[in-house]
């Protein structure tokens, strides 16, 4: 992708989600609330969009992907999960970077959330 390329973001802010997730045993006995934002920075096509979905990066798929990355087991580590949301948004070669934010809300009575934020770029 050649430098002068113009970018657009997608995003994704505030999903709210069900997961299992956490390294303690009562973590494993029900899922919590996880928050969940995305912002990816994607090079836009050479050509026209035409409105035509197929020109963009659909924030449809990445929400999709994104449940069923959540509904496919026990996660450990909020880390893990955003790792593999940053690696389900680099798939698609038109994504150069996202930045992956993931909090569990319901942690801490005196916090509003706990978690972290990542960002990857393409290699």
């Amino acid at each position: 992708m050649t430098a002068d390329r113009r970018l657009y973001r997608i995003l994704v802010r505030d999903l709210l989600v069900k997961c299992s997730i956490g390294i303690h045993e009562h973590e494993r006995l029900a899922p919590q609330r996880v928050r969940i934002n995305v912002d990816m920075a994607v090079h836009e096509c050479a050509g026209p969009l035409s409105d035509d979905i197929a020109n963009v990066v659909s924030y449809e798929d990445v929400i999709a992907g994104i449940k069923h990355l959540v509904d496919s087991g026990h996660i450990n580590l909020v880390e893990t999960l955003a790792e593999n949301i940053a690696g389900l948004c680099l798939i698609d070669e038109r994504v150069g970077s996202v930045k992956v934010r993931v909090e569990k809300l319901d942690v801490y009575a005196e916090a509003a959330s706990v978690g972290i934020e990542i960002e990857r770029r393409r290699r």
